[in-house]
């Protein structure tokens, strides 16, 4: 059984979403946006709210919440999510990428689906305190720093930084949501 999860005690996660065999597939546009246009959509009809993001070549992470607080229907939600894009991605990796992705999609899949792009977990922190939020946050931002990708955490797209760095006034990717503490 996973260690972490989404429980009734908290309402606040960090979450950190893989890609089988860490698969680069988010090197282009198509497959971000993939990612960022299921966010946008749970956002408006799920009551999702995201806070921070980070899309690195094969993973994500985020700092997610229920807008009214509901664990329960939060945990939903990120299945929801994780089952549409990971269908999304397969069926663009079959078709745009080299067939050793399909190919591993199809070899992880299990008994219960045809093809897995997600690993299993999705690793859910609860976020208790400003404290642990504020160092999950800047990990995410530096997440593209840390490997080499940027210099500057606002000059990497697919991520938070730039609008949080610009107080809102850079565009996003991800409609976020801001968090009181």
């Amino acid at each position: 059984m996973e260690r972490y999860r989404i429980t009734e005690n908290a309402s606040i996660y960090f979450v950190t979403f893989t890609i089988v065999d860490w698969l680069p597939v988010f090197i282009e546009e198509q497959t971000c946006k993939i990612v960022t246009d299921s966010l946008n959509f749970c956002v408006r009809n799920k009551s999702l709210r995201v806070n921070a993001y980070v899309i690195m070549p094969n993973h994500l992470h985020a700092v997610v919440f229920d807008g009214e607080f509901q664990s329960e229907r939060l945990k939903h939600t990120l299945d929801d999510f994780r089952k549409f894009t990971g269908r999304q991605l397969a069926d663009h990796c079959d078709a745009r990428f080299p067939p050793a992705y399909g190919e591993t999609f199809r070899r992880r899949a299990g008994e219960d689906r045809q093809r897995r792009v997600w690993q299993p977990t999705q690793h859910p922190e609860a976020i208790v305190s400003e404290k642990f939020w504020a160092q999950k946050v800047n990990y995410i931002h530096q997440n593209p720093v840390r490997k080499g990708l940027v210099r500057e955490p606002e000059a990497w797209r697919f991520s938070s930084a730039g609008y949080w760095a610009g107080e809102g006034k850079w565009d996003s990717d991800v409609e976020l949501c801001g968090l009181g503490w």
